[in-house]
């Protein structure tokens, strides 16, 4: 392996807007599950990215669309799990059968692919296991031994348990309050499965994502994150959602995580830096930043 993970590849087809019905909604503990009747957008699908859904009915004030990652996309359909995290997801919460939405995607790149054969450790943080569901089936049938963990502060904040049980070879589940599962983070499982792995895949807080990363580089194996920062625009314009990223030259710039991520490699993303501004990112020094 090189020093640096190798970077999510580009998406093998681009995005498209699309006018799609509601043909599925169901509560999952604390979320929604809406399925969508939405062909063009499902064929082009990889797991790890992402839609953008127009908020609010044609006269709101919600100007911005709301970004969710896809869990399942495939026979003409998608799946995506909302949390009612603001007025606009919980808008798109009570969406009901029969209603219609106006959707971009699929955005962002994708998790790519280890080699055939590959034992891959899959990693889910609250809502965040539901992007891995497509993930842990397309793994199994390319021949991968999948292990999962699903963790959560406590059992109603849990997700896709039930999903990543009926794909994955096997699945921990953890809580911080020891109301499902093993009590404790889900690195306690993370440092108990990680040998033995060849990659890992996570999805879930940026807290979870750096402890995950950082026991994966300790040990040498690749890993992958789909970060969860706050997208704007989804398309790369406003860059509300940069991070800083360590490129295939060794230097760090500020990444675009809806078009540059939301994968990144793990060993790649500067999480203690995440917020500020480094130093040594590319440009500080035009904007006047000293080296401390």
């Amino acid at each position: 392996m090189s020093l640096l993970t190798e970077p999510a590849p580009r998406a093998a087809r681009p995005p498209v807007q699309r006018t799609v019905e509601v043909v599925g909604r169901r509560p999952v503990d604390a979320y929604v599950e809406l399925t969508l009747a939405a062909p063009d957008i499902a064929e082009r699908t990889q797991p790890g990215q992402f839609v953008a859904f127009a908020v609010g009915g044609p006269t709101t004030g919600l100007l911005l669309r709301r970004s969710i990652a896809v869990s399942t996309a495939g026979e003409g359909r998608v799946t995506v799990v909302v949390s009612a995290a603001g007025p606009g997801s919980a808008w798109l919460t009570e969406r009901q059968p029969g209603d219609t939405l106006d959707v971009v995607g699929p955005l962002g790149r994708p998790f790519p692919d280890p080699p055939a054969g590959t034992r891959a450790l899959l990693v889910g943080g609250g809502y965040g296991a539901a992007a891995l569901v497509g993930l842990a089936a397309r793994l199994k049938a390319a021949g991968s031994e999948v292990v999962a963990v699903a963790g959560a502060a406590s059992a109603g904040r849990l997700c896709s348990v039930q999903e990543l049980t009926g794909v994955a070879d096997s699945v921990t589940v953890t809580t911080d309050d020891g109301s499902s599962g093993r009590r404790g983070l889900v690195t306690l499982a993370v440092d108990e499965l990680l040998p033995g792995c060849g990659v890992v895949y996570a999805c879930g807080p940026m807290p979870m994502l750096r402890a995950v990363a950082d026991a994966a580089t300790a040990l040498g194996i690749p890993s992958y994150v789909a970060v969860e920062e706050s997208m704007a625009c989804g398309i790369g314009v406003c860059m509300t959602c940069v991070l800083p990223v360590v490129g295939e030259d060794g230097r760090t710039r500020f990444a675009r995580s809806c078009t540059d991520g939301p994968v990144f490699g793990g060993d790649r993303v500067r999480f203690a830096d995440v917020g500020s501004l480094p130093w040594d990112v590319v440009g500080a020094d035009a904007m006047g930043v000293v080296r401390p």
